[in-house]
């Protein structure tokens, strides 16, 4: 039967995510910034909360755990590294875990923190704030060379039809920063027009594919000729440096 994503926005423009196992009704929580959203679904659903994954450290990602152990005794908290009060298993790169009868497996994906994880469950990918639709989160923790390996190494290396859940509904800005870099994009263009069409009806953006991004996120695009020439930059650690800082300052 496989695993179903619900998406649930937080805070501002942050998003958590479901996964539900439909065959024993298990489900899991990424990145819960805000209990009562995510424990509302949970009932209202009649699911069975059985574990919180969490990307990273920072409070938008992580607020709401507290207010979920206290509702879900047992809940098994899995995390990477990263100083996080609550997690009862520390994943590493490639490290398995079981959803119900879901598979998932961690990825090491550090640099926005040290320890940052992505998710890898059923064909669907939770990034955190390492790859965002368009972009990638800022190099908080880490370098170029790390957040390069993530994208390019890591995640680039999944299929072209997995999907991407990610943290935050940054999708315009980002598209609208990578038309400033990659111009003559034809698939950006489709892209940007696609998401404010999306955003105009009040939808999320969310989820996008590594094909997708492939072809129109800069961050992924750091060893073609348009980004090389954006940023007067030919190797791909120093391209995705000049990348990120042309973005940091707006």
């Amino acid at each position: 039967m496989g695993a179903r994503v619900e998406l649930i926005p937080q805070l501002k423009d942050n998003y958590s995510f479901l996964i539900i196992d439909e065959q024993t009704r298990h489900a899991a929580v990424v990145d819960p910034a805000e209990t009562g959203p995510v424990w509302a679904r949970i009932e209202a659903e009649g699911l069975r909360l059985t574990h919180a994954l969490l990307t990273h450290h920072h409070l938008d990602h992580v607020g709401g755990l507290s207010g979920l152990l206290a509702r879900a005794p047992g809940l098994e908290v899995l995390s990477g590294d990263d100083p996080i009060e609550g997690v009862t298993r520390r994943l590493a790169h490639q490290e398995g875990f079981e959803i119900g009868a879901t598979a998932g497996r961690a990825l090491a994906t550090p640099c926005h923190t040290r320890g940052h994880l992505s998710f890898l469950i059923d064909g669907a990918l939770f990034c955190g704030d390492t790859l965002f639709v368009g972009g990638c989160g800022r190099f908080f923790e880490g370098d170029a060379a790390q957040m390069h390996a993530a994208l390019n190494g890591v995640l680039a290396a999944l299929p072209d039809e997995t999907r991407v859940y990610c943290g935050h509904e940054y999708t315009l800005a980002n598209l609208e920063f990578a038309r400033r870099v990659d111009p003559h994009n034809l698939a950006l263009r489709a892209k940007l027009d696609a998401a404010y069409a999306l955003r105009r009806r009040g939808a999320p953006t969310i989820p996008s594919t590594l094909g997708e991004e492939r072809a129109y996120n800069p961050f992924m695009r750091v060893m073609t000729p348009a980004l090389r020439a954006a940023t007067g930059e030919v190797a791909p650690v120093a391209v995705m440096a000049a990348l990120r800082a042309l973005k940091d300052r707006g």
